[in-house]
């Protein structure tokens, strides 16, 4: 049975997507009004914080013009320490375990101590493993259905697969970010919610 035409089909595929990558991230560092995006995806953000019960979140540190964050997620923090029973809440970044290809998720906190990773991505140094039960992962690209294009190296993949009991999972990213034609693989998860500078963008309604 002759495979090479499935074979230059898979080729063909990775290649529009790594050129589809590309684009996407030259389009998200040049836009000219990115401050201005990420200030009402920070609003997004926090009211759509507002009556979960989560209290331990991991997030992510922002690379090649990503969203931050960051600043809501402290806010976050700070607002439990005002309920009138006061929570604990803690933010966790993740950290590359380069034998599993996976990610586990260390406390953060403003101003703790930090080291770069092998992919030279900064990441809480010797602090506490937590496991979050809300995980916000960046997209940079989404699409209908609560798909997320990554940057292709499948660690978020791996580290959902792994996780027991799954994290409530949410994208954010920017609103150019929607791509209309994506057609997920057979190995992609969808995401739980996505949000973006307008909103919720999935689920939908």
């Amino acid at each position: 049975m002759d495979k090479s035409n499935g074979a230059d089909t898979s080729a063909t595929a990775n290649f529009l997507k790594t050129q589809l990558r590309s684009a996407l991230v030259e389009q998200r560092l040049a836009m000219p009004d990115r401050l201005a995006r990420a200030d009402l995806l920070q609003r997004v953000m926090r009211i759509w914080l507002v009556g979960r019960p989560d209290t331990v979140i991991g997030a992510y540190w922002p690379i090649k013009g990503e969203f931050d964050p960051l600043p809501a997620l402290h806010r976050w923090k700070e607002d439990g320490e005002l309920l009138d029973e006061p929570q604990r809440r803690r933010i966790g970044l993740p950290v590359v375990d380069r034998v599993h290809k996976t990610l586990t998720f260390h406390a953060w906190y403003p101003g703790c101590p930090m080291e770069n990773d092998a992919y030279d991505i900064p990441k809480p140094k010797d602090t506490e493993l937590i496991v979050p039960t809300l995980l916000f992962v960046p997209c940079l690209g989404y699409s209908a259905g609560g798909y997320r294009l990554g940057y292709g190296g499948g660690f978020y993949d791996r580290t959902l697969a792994a996780l027991e009991p799954r994290p409530f999972t949410v994208g954010l990213g920017f609103t150019n970010g929607f791509i209309e034609s994506f057609e997920p693989e057979a190995h992609d998860v969808p995401l739980d919610a996505i949000l973006n500078d307008n909103g919720v963008v999935w689920p939908i309604g």
